[in-house]
């Protein structure tokens, strides 16, 4: 995941600080040192790192630091405010038109940082909060690049705009303007061709494009897992066609993540949105201070709990609640908690945004709630009959033996699973608070690993 290694380096340095009683400047300049070293190993910007150092060393070798209660908790807290208001301090939106106008927003960025899979999720995002998209195909280079957008758009419900590669992204963009116009939509969304490097004729096509068309918003994606060669890309498009915003792609990925501390910084124009998987619903609103707070192991827990509230089901929690209360939990419940948390990211995305858990203890607890298993547990449940799902107490050795042979397992594996679910359901109904009172945490948040 994105800043395993620069939280894990961060934390060791705050371990050191709140260890001790009182601070020195010596000590406050010793942990800086080393702070400044795992940011530049993070592939943060030079000049960003060395003005980042600068502006914690001033306050946090002020008086009133020095002398307080918690001197090292200080100093945490202004490193972590610090880095707040380097990626941006505020939330930036995308700034769209009243829904009775035609917002145009150009995606722009090289090939293969995820443009096309970007813009897809973006017109999911803006459907989900009433807008009425349009995705316009104006790459006319790359192969399957329109077949690409066709196929998200339809997964997003979202119609898309082509004219084939025949047409010029210009009179592309020109005509789906006034396609949006005739049909009602209030954005379009123009997927730009991307090259494999920045060059004159990728520029001049958008410069024409803007030229042509009111593009309202110009926003980049690019490549997290580039490093400092993102923030380089951000800086060049800025300074030829003008952007007002960027979106770190692969976030999720063994990157470095210098880039989200660095962009800001470097050219002035906030991260609007990280994207955090392959699926079009991964797309996360980027907020500095929840970043800041990952990146020093403090957890990201209003993120989580948007997680949870988006996908949470009142009805269908507070029928579990009941049927947890009459002993009733089924396997098909089961299957349903297994899906909220797929839905949430799964086990690692949940478990990375708890506060206190390093790189290494969330390794320990990964090796023990290993993801297979539970893609195993769901196999097993999946090979049942809808009766069994529904009655756990109709399993019997000849039961299992079925289920083993229809899912590919061995027969250990499913006894160890319903032994388990059995003991858990016991569990459950003993302890009603592990639901949270009202149901409202789900299995996986009151039961931990008991499954698994």
């Amino acid at each position: 995941m994105a800043f395993d290694s620069l939280s894990e380096k961060l934390q060791n340095v705050f371990k050191k600080l709140r260890s001790k009683g009182s601070l020195t400047e010596e000590d406050v300049k010793a942990a800086l040192k080393e702070v400044k070293m795992a940011l530049l190993e993070a592939d943060v910007s030079f000049k960003v790192v060395k003005d980042f150092i600068k502006s914690v060393q001033e306050r946090a070798i002020g008086q009133d630091v020095m002398t307080g209660l918690n001197p090292g908790q200080m100093v945490i807290k202004i490193v972590n405010e610090e880095m707040t208001g380097l990626m941006g301090s505020e939330t930036t939106e995308i700034d769209l038109l009243s829904s009775d106008k035609i917002t145009v927003i150009m995606m722009t960025g090289l090939q293969g940082a995820g443009k096309t899979t970007t813009t897809a999720k973006i017109a999911g995002k803006l459907k989900a909060k009433g807008r009425r998209p349009l995705l316009v195909a104006c790459d006319v280079y790359r192969p399957a690049a329109i077949t690409q957008l066709q196929i998200n758009g339809e997964k997003q419900d979202v119609p898309v705009f082509s004219m084939g590669d025949k047409n010029s992204p210009v009179d592309i963009a020109k005509a789906a303007v006034l396609h949006a116009e005739k049909n009602g939509m209030n954005v379009v969304i123009l997927d730009t061709a991307g090259r494999l490097h920045v060059d004159e004729d990728m520029m001049n096509e958008l410069i024409s494009i803007k030229d042509n068309v009111n593009v309202h918003q110009t926003i980049l994606v690019v490549d997290a897992m580039t490093g400092q060669d993102a923030v380089n890309v951000a800086g060049t498009f800025d300074e030829k066609i003008g952007i007002d915003g960027v979106i770190l792609s692969k976030l999720d990925g063994d990157t470095r993540g210098g880039a989200a501390l660095s962009i800001r910084a470097v050219t002035g124009k906030p991260i609007l949105y990280v994207g955090m998987g392959e699926k079009l619903s991964d797309l996360e609103q980027f907020y500095p201070d929840r970043m800041a707070s990952r990146i020093l192991g403090m957890g990201d827990v209003l993120t989580l709990i948007e997680k949870a509230q988006t996908e949470f089901d009142e009805q269908k929690a507070k029928d579990l609640s009941q049927k947890i209360k009459k002993n009733e939990f089924d396997f098909n419940d089961y299957l349903d908690q297994m899906g909220q948390m797929k839905k949430m990211g799964g086990l690692s995305s949940i478990l990375g945004m708890m506060p206190g858990l390093g790189s290494k203890q969330l390794a320990q607890i990964e090796d023990n709630v290993d993801e297979k298993k539970l893609s195993h547990i769901e196999a097993i449940i999946l090979s049942m009959t809808p009766e069994e799902r529904a009655n756990p107490k109709l399993m019997n050795p000849s039961r299992k033996n079925r289920i083993a042979r229809g899912c590919g397992l061995d027969i250990a594996e499913v006894n160890r699973f319903v032994k388990q679910f059995e003991q858990t359901k016991k569990m459950m109904k003993q302890l009603p608070g592990m639901m949270g009172g009202k149901g409202r945490r789900g299995l996986f948040g009151g039961m931990g690993k008991s499954f698994l």
